[in-house]
């Protein structure tokens, strides 16, 4: 079959002007020197236009002459000469007496047999409050912005206060078993202050692990490692990343391991290794804290299970990760991992051991 047979430009324009009438949208119809053939009731109404001296007056008279906009002759001149596709364009119409209305301009040139009845569809919508609405969103955005911010100024001086009060309680008690609890608490608030500082600044979803492990024993390190050159404290992570609410939980781990670590591997000022590993395939991963010190206390008697085991524990089961502890001759090994295929409930390990 050869192509339809065109429509005979008499009926097209009939066909234009009932759609142009028909329309509830602002639409006008022109002629190849852009004059108006008829326009829609609709745009009457919107520009408030008389339609009884619209027909018949070039479209840049029309009203007291707000639509006599070099941009839009442009458009319009480009649309005729058939130069380019046109995408739409958007302008603001300024009346006497009158705010501003920011447009949205289509035009189109309809395919007529007759090249000498050239007709432009002029399509005219009206989008001031949806930009209103985009600007008052962005200044929103921007206004949260700014908040969040100053909320985590806040909290991290919070968080430097409390610290400073606990180590200031630490060096005035007489009781050496109260000044361990609270160098303890000081060391706890340090670490926090440290997640909340990493973590304020990965706002997008996603916390890379490896820097973050790495700045939040850089700062642990600075606030319990007496002796740098004897005791080192280091990260050795792949590039895993977890969500916000994965790493946080995944950072106190990390504080309570090594913060435990520290405490109980090197007795007497004992000089050694403690490393924080992390692998990561597919959504399987393992972390682990390593140290080379004394490790796990010998004996018949079960180790007392304290306050940092009960941290990690809970931590884990958030996770749903199994807690293992192992000798590392020398040394103990705490490992954290989640398996994929043994992420029911009922696979968590209980943690033991010097926590």
């Amino acid at each position: 079959m050869g192509d339809p047979a065109p429509i005979p430009p008499k009926v097209a324009d009939s066909l234009a002007l009932a759609l142009v009438a028909a329309s509830d949208a602002p639409i006008l119809l022109l002629d190849g020197a852009l004059t108006v053939i008829v326009a829609s009731a609709s745009f009457s109404r919107a520009f408030q236009i008389d339609p009884a001296v619209t027909a018949g007056r070039s479209l840049f008279a029309l009203g007291a002459g707000e639509w006599d906009v070099p941009q839009l002759r442009s458009l319009l001149s480009v649309t005729l000469a058939r130069a380019a596709h046109v995408m739409p364009y958007e302008m603001d119409l300024k009346r006497p007496d009158q705010p501003p209305r920011r447009l949205l301009i289509t035009a189109h040139m309809l395919d007529y047999a007759d090249t000498a009845n050239v007709r432009v569809m002029l399509a005219v919508s009206d989008v001031t409050d949806i930009r209103l609405a985009e600007r008052l969103k962005d200044d929103l955005l921007r206004e949260k912005a700014v908040l969040y911010q100053e909320l985590q100024h806040r909290i991290a001086n919070s968080l430097q206060i409390i610290a400073s009060v606990l180590m200031q309680s630490a060096r005035r008690v007489a009781s050496a078993e109260t000044r361990v609890h609270l160098q303890d608490a000081h060391s706890r608030v340090m670490s926090v202050a440290a997640l909340q500082q990493q973590l304020a600044a990965s706002r997008l979803g996603e916390v890379e692990l490896r820097d973050y492990f790495t700045e939040l024993c850089d700062s642990i390190g600075a606030s319990m490692i007496q002796d740098r050159d004897k005791l080192f404290l280091r990260v050795e992570a792949d590039n895993g990343v977890a969500t916000a609410d994965a790493s946080v939980s995944l950072g106190l781990i990390v504080t309570e391991l090594v913060i435990n670590a520290l405490k109980h591997a090197f007795p007497n000022g004992a000089g050694g290794n403690i490393i924080v590993g992390f692998e990561s395939q597919s959504s399987d991963w393992t972390l682990s804290i390593t140290d080379d010190g004394v490790g796990m206390p010998k004996g018949p008697e079960p180790v007392k299970v304290g306050l940092g085991s009960s941290i990690v524990e809970a931590l884990a089961k958030q996770l749903r990760a199994k807690v293992t502890i192992t000798a590392a001759n020398p040394g103990t090994c705490v490992s954290v991992r989640h398996d994929a295929s043994l992420d029911r409930e009922g696979d968590l390990a209980t943690i033991d051991g010097r926590l």
